[in-house]
């Protein structure tokens, strides 16, 4: 259960170190594989190695199975928000932005998640929180630059990011209804197997995977980097922290997820950085910090002189 004071204890901090290598990786995954592979195929494949990867881990752990509509929906509900919508808006986006900038537009998801849980009345919206918002939406226009219609390829890929984000707002409020008796595991499993189940029809219908020519090798390791690393191992660690630390404090890792992404992208696919890309991420992790909060209160706490100690 989360702590009561809402911190984050030293191991769920390099939990946190973890995921946000993993979840940083899938940019990089996504612009290898979306070099031969449509974006609904490459989510389709993504949640269906997923969920062979993770069947064996629920069997061996013996996690009793969900039973009936009701025991199903909670997971149902994940899988489509936190992954077949974002990953399928965030995929599509990357084929008009680079995966950087992508990582970037995905930090802005705790924005939406305080807007999310101050509409369903899980939070009250403090005055810092809307000044949080505000300044991310500031940091989201920097990095929009110049690109201010339609028109533009990369104000298309930019909106379509950013609504992946806002369904990770969605799912951080779908997060905490999820039954707290089901183990990280089954969790992760359980979500994924209904995001297969939704991906499936969708993919088939749209892109039909079977007549599309076999991809280079070098793709395939992608797609399995994706599914095993960045999907399965990543929601193990993810639910994991949101069981342990709740879901305010799970989405402190779209602060550190950039960074990987950015230094992937641009050491290994020669992806280029611009100045203003930089200086909307630094603004939105400034938002992230506001809305967190914690760092102003680190300052409040702080005694205004240091008493002097006798030897």
């Amino acid at each position: 259960m989360p702590s009561a004071d809402n911190r984050i204890d030293s191991r769920d901090w390099g939990l946190l170190g973890l995921l946000s290598v993993l979840w940083g990786g899938s940019f990089f995954f996504n612009s290898v594989i979306l070099r031969e592979l449509p974006p609904l195929t490459l989510v389709l494949l993504r949640v269906v190695l997923g969920t062979v990867l993770l069947l064996p881990l629920l069997r061996a752990a013996k996690i009793e199975w969900p039973r009936g509509v009701s025991g199903w929906a909670p997971f149902v509900a994940m899988g489509l928000f936190n992954n077949v919508l974002p990953f399928s808006l965030i995929v599509f986006g990357q084929t008009y932005i680079p995966s950087g900038l992508a990582s970037i537009l995905n930090a802005t998801t705790p924005l939406f998640a305080v807007i999310v849980m101050a509409a369903a009345g899980e939070e009250r919206l403090q005055a810092r929180r809307v000044a949080g918002v505000v300044v991310g939406l500031i940091g989201v226009a920097i990095l929009h630059g110049d690109a201010l219609g339609f028109e533009s390829r990369q104000g298309i890929g930019i909106l379509l990011c950013l609504a992946g984000a806002f369904s990770y707002g969605i799912a951080a409020l779908v997060g905490r209804r999820l039954p707290q008796r089901v183990p990280p595991l089954g969790t992760a499993t359980f979500q994924m197997i209904a995001s297969a189940a939704m991906m499936a029809p969708v993919a088939g219908v749209v892109e039909r995977p079977w007549l599309l020519p076999m991809p280079h090798p070098t793709t395939w390791l992608a797609v399995l980097g994706l599914a095993a690393l960045s999907t399965t191992l990543a929601y193990i660690v993810f639910f994991q922290i949101l069981q342990r630390s709740g879901a305010t404090n799970v989405m402190l890792v779209t602060l550190l997820i950039p960074v990987t992404a950015m230094l992937l992208g641009t050491l290994v696919l020669g992806e280029p950085v611009a100045p203003r890309e930089v200086i909307g991420a630094l603004v939105i992790a400034s938002a992230l910090l506001l809305i967190d909060g914690r760092v102003l209160g680190w300052f409040s706490r702080a005694p205004a002189s240091t008493p002097h100690s006798s030897p």
